[in-house]
């Protein structure tokens, strides 16, 4: 399991210790690390990582009010060299309060707490009957609804992408499977898609970006909806 981070720290010397610290842990994925809170506010706007190493003193915003700005909130690891702040964190449900300067043992045990509180999260929604059966070549394929990538209406038929795997092809509409999948993870984004909540990276310009980097338009009657799910 890796989990895709963003750090933000003002100060050059720690955001490079932050960058050699995840560099080092295999379970961490760096997407991007700023030393600007505003620059950093855009891409979070546009981009949802796992986590997310965020420094509390800046200046412009500081870091409590850039995660408090923010339309979907991933977990956050506060940093800073103020013990004062630290109640502040745990108030905004912070993994983890490191303050500065940060030894590589101390930012493990956080990454760790974070690992676990990741996977709990997503072993909740995913239950022993989290699945689904479809018609496809005369015969009923299990469809573990974990591994959905997205589903694709071709007329009569459904595209169900699976994750590493190849697609399954079903004579049904989308509708009807609509009915079939829990409300609270997945979106109906078009009259040709459906897709796992879980799995958008982002969302411009009425696109949808995918963990597997498949781009899907976004029709206009659902983009209200994909807002309101976004700013839950």
């Amino acid at each position: 399991m890796t989990l895709k981070c963003i750090a933000i720290d003002d100060e050059p010397l720690a955001l490079e210790v932050l960058k050699r610290y995840i560099d080092k842990l295999p379970s961490l994925q760096l997407m991007q690390a700023f030393d600007d809170a505003l620059s950093a506010g855009e891409f979070l706007r546009q981009n949802v990582p796992d986590l997310l190493f965020l420094d509390i003193n800046m200046p412009d915003i500081n870091g409590i009010d850039l995660l408090k700005s923010l339309p979907v909130k991933p977990m956050v690891i506060f940093t800073t060299a103020y013990k004062q702040f630290a109640h502040q964190g745990f108030d905004l449900d912070a993994v983890d309060y490191l303050v500065k300067p940060i030894s590589f043992e101390r930012f493990t045990h956080a990454v760790n707490k974070a690992r676990s509180a990741f996977q709990a999260q997503n072993t909740a929604v995913e239950s022993e009957e989290d699945f689904l059966f479809v018609r496809s070549e005369y015969k009923l394929v299990k469809i573990e609804l974990g591994q959905i990538d997205y589903i694709e209406n071709l007329g009569d038929y459904l595209k169900i992408y699976i994750n590493s795997q190849k697609p399954v092809m079903t004579l049904m509409t989308l509708k009807n499977i609509a009915t079939k999948l829990p409300p609270e993870r997945f979106a109906r984004i078009h009259r040709s898609y459906i897709v796992p909540l879980r799995r958008i990276v982002s969302i411009v310009n009425q696109k949808v970006l995918l963990s597997n980097q498949a781009e899907l338009p976004v029709g206009e009657s659902y983009l209200e909806n994909l807002n309101k799910w976004i700013k839950k």
